[in-house]
Order: structure tokens, then C-alpha cells, then sequence
């Protein structure tokens, strides 16, 4: 059976995309990023899908997206943060041993360059929305996760190392 090599969870900005790439060239496999995928699928961005047509068709591409990557990639997966909220994604996770979430507190959050980029689900208090969002999808993200590396203080590179050595895998 084909499956990725570890997948990254966690909220939006939290790094899953940078720590994602850096995961994949260390591993020496391939990286996807199940929004990335979307937007290239549909020739617009996140942010437009959302405009344009909703959340709730954004979420039906992204649920296609995940599913799909997957049953098909072998590398290192990120999805988006709220690609939890699907229960049919959260079965498919479960069957997978190296889901890891990446966490990170509200201030680290706001501080990161990662907020200030056009986020739908932010719109008015920025903080607010992303504590709300964090901590309602906070119990998802521990129901498909096995580790939990947090992200608050740490480069990039200090998080593909944590998250190599709670999967144990040889850098």
C-alpha cells in the first residue's frame, strides 16, 4: 500500500508548508501540499476558492485532495488546517502511524509572517479568529495525530528535527 511517509497537521501558519519541504528534501522524497494542490487544480488561489465560491466547496476539493494524496504519495504530505474537520479525513488518517501536528500558541501565531497573508477564515480580529479556530479544531488534530511537536521559539529547521526524532526516523 502506497502512503505518505509522515503527514503534518496543525493550524493555519503554524509552518506545516516550510517544515513540510524541508522534511522531504532531508528525507530525500517528494513533498505535497494539499492546498497548493487545490489551487493548482482549480487555476486560483485558497483564498479565491474561497471568495468565489465558499468554504464549503473548498472543503469538498480539499477532502478530494487528501484522499487522493494519500492513497498516492509517498513523500511528506502537509494538509490543510482545517482538512480535520472532515470525518471521512480523520478515518483515513487513522490509518496512517506518522500523522504528526504541529502546534503553536496564539501569540507565536500573530508574530508569524504567515497571518498577515490573505486567510478567509481570519477576517476581522486575525487573533481571535485564529485562537477560536485553533482551539475548536485543537481535539481533531489530537484524534489523527500520534506525536505532537510544537513550533513556539523553534526554527524551522529545529522542528524537522523534532519531528524526526519523535518519528524516529534517521536524518
Amino acid at each position: 500500500m502506497t502512503a505518505p511517509l509522515i503527514v503534518l497537521v496543525g493550524p493555519m501558519g503554524v509552518g506545516k508548508s516550510t517544515v513540510g519541504a524541508l522534511l522531504a528534501e532531508r528525507l530525500r522524497r517528494a513533498y505535497r501540499d494539499t492546498d497548493e494542490a487545490v489551487a493548482a487544480a482549480e487555476g486560483r488561489s485558497v483564498a479565491d476558492i474561497f471568495v468565489e465560491e465558499g468554504e464549503e466547496h473548498f472543503r469538498a476539493l480539499e477532502k478530494d485532495a487528501v484522499a487522493t494524496a494519500l492513497a498516492e504519495h509517498e513523500g511528506v504530505l502537509a494538509l490543510g488546517g482545517g482538512a480535520v474537520l472532515d470525518a471521512g479525513t480523520r478515518r483515513l488518517l487513522a490509518a496512517h502511524t506518522a500523522v504528526v501536528h504541529l502546534s503553536m500558541g496564539v501569540e507565536e501565531a500573530v508574530g508569524r509572517a504567515g497571518l498577515t497573508r490573505a486567510r478567509p477564515l481570519l477576517a476581522g480580529d486575525p487573533r481571535e479568529r485564529w485562537r477560536e479556530l485553533a482551539l475548536a479544531r485543537a481535539p481533531l488534530y489530537a484524534e489523527v495525530a500520534r506525536v505532537v511537536v510544537a513550533t513556539d521559539g523553534r526554527t524551522p529547521e529545529e522542528v524537522a528535527d523534532a519531528v524526526l526524532d519523535a518519528l524516529e526516523l534517521s536524518r
